[in-house]
């Protein structure tokens, strides 16, 4: 136990206090809170006031209208800039004079509404999508208002339909791990779920890598043979998994602290607020589940890469032998990313109980679904089970491999030194 924790603390000293640790969280910290603060700065480069739209003054009863209608709200996007003169030339020059940012033609039809054309230097496609907005209305009380209806039948037109969404479990009743969501605590379920599966994936990706990185260092450098005198393989192995799982958790705990204090700050707060966002809405038991699919899917993975890594004598093969690890892990991770919207697709419920993608797929059901309470219970067994299966499985190989050296040993070979070994 001595030398398990001796292990941790050299792994923990080596990688803490290393400059690539450092300078990436404080890059990966620094991204956070530029993402944090988007919508406000945004605000900020935002130039303010509406786009100037030219029109011909000409009377006309669509610009009437659309006038009235941009004239009812508080901070139109768009303001109408009449011309007497309404020329071809008159509108180039107010662009070039920085008068007006484009102008709208309308060319009378023997019926149905006006022809309408934008014309502006750039694309303004965000002006034509405003302005179709508006003309869709205006189109809508003209023709409401020719028609004759009373105000009440014009109101009645006009309110808009709203719908509550809750998500709620069609099949199992109290054998479901949910009991419904509104569609706020939904929104917040899935960002819950986006930034799980993230982590997860770099956590795996990373680390994993630093494990085997550091196994093979050790063995290319020959210090594996001082350190094996002293300290058992398997002590090695587990303290290796170990210190850096707490390496990892510890920069996951500097990202939440960024991101935690970016949320508190005031502007931050209305923004999110104006967004509808409320984090009270985070279910507490998808923390509970995130932090136990991050652990075993970490533990999965973390075993294997540190077998594969006991194999490797040379730094220059490790990318080649950790590949089939990696291309694992991304199967999971884009499953998963691709399944946002689709959780309950035959795909990932098959994924959900193969333990290389369950952390992910699994995770994803029940924030985005609502999984019976026995098929998490069997992915949990099932991924549990393979953790197990595999760390006896890797601890045999790693055992056996720090001790061999040369181009990497076939299976066959393998099997015949973890016999002469008994490993």
């Amino acid at each position: 136990m001595n030398n398990l924790g001796a292990v941790i603390g050299f792994t923990l000293r080596n990688r803490l206090q290393t400059k690539s640790f450092v300078v990436t969280s404080l890059i990966i910290g620094l991204i956070i809170t530029v993402v944090i603060h988007l919508p406000f700065i945004l605000a900020l480069f935002d130039k303010g006031g509406a786009r100037q739209i030219g029109v011909a003054d000409t009377g006309s009863e669509v610009v009437q209208a659309l006038e009235a209608y941009y004239a009812k709200q508080e901070e139109p996007d768009v303001e109408l800039v009449k011309f007497k003169d309404a020329t071809e030339e008159t509108f180039k020059k107010a662009i070039v004079d920085g008068k007006i940012d484009g102008y709208l033609e309308l060319a009378d039809q023997p019926t149905g509404f006006p022809a309408l054309t934008y014309k502006a230097e750039g694309t303004g496609s965000g002006a034509v999508n405003e302005l179709q907005q508006a003309l869709q209305v205006v189109k809508t009380e003209l023709v409401i208002q020719n028609a004759g209806l009373t105000e009440e039948q014009k109101n009645l037109i006009y309110a808009p339909i709203d719908i509550n969404q809750v998500q709620i479990t069609a099949e199992g009743g109290a054998g479901t791990v949910g009991s419904g969501k509104t569609s706020s605590e939904v929104a917040m379920s899935m960002g819950v779920v986006y930034v799980t599966i993230i982590l997860l994936f770099m956590g795996i990706m990373i680390t994993g890598q630093l494990i085997a990185t550091e196994i093979t260092s050790e063995k290319s450098s020959r210090v594996m043979e001082v350190l094996i005198t002293s300290v058992n393989p398997l002590t090695q192995m587990f303290g290796k998994i170990l210190g850096m799982l707490v390496v990892g958790l510890s920069q996951i705990g500097i990202f939440i602290a960024v991101a935690v204090v970016n949320f508190l700050l005031p502007h931050n707060l209305q923004k999110f607020k104006e967004m509808d966002i409320r984090f009270s809405d985070i279910d507490p038991l998808m923390v509970v589940y995130a932090v136990v699919f991050y652990l075993l899917g970490y533990f999965l993975y973390a075993t294997l890469f540190a077998a594969v890594g006991s194999l490797v004598s040379r730094t220059e093969d490790l990318g080649q032998a950790v590949m089939p690890l990696t291309f694992l892990s991304m199967g999971g991770f884009y499953i998963a990313i691709f399944g946002l919207n689709s959780a309950d697709a035959p795909l990932i419920k098959a994924a959900s109980f193969i333990p290389f993608f369950s952390p992910y797929a699994m995770f994803l059901r029940i924030g985005n679904s609502d999984p019976a309470v026995w098929e998490v219970a069997l992915s949990l067994a099932i991924l549990a089970a393979s953790i197990l299966f595999f760390g006896w499985l890797s601890a045999r190989i790693y055992r056996t491999g720090v001790l061999l050296y040369g181009k990497r040993p076939s299976w066959k070979e393998l099997r015949k030194a973890m016999r002469a070994y008994k490993a």
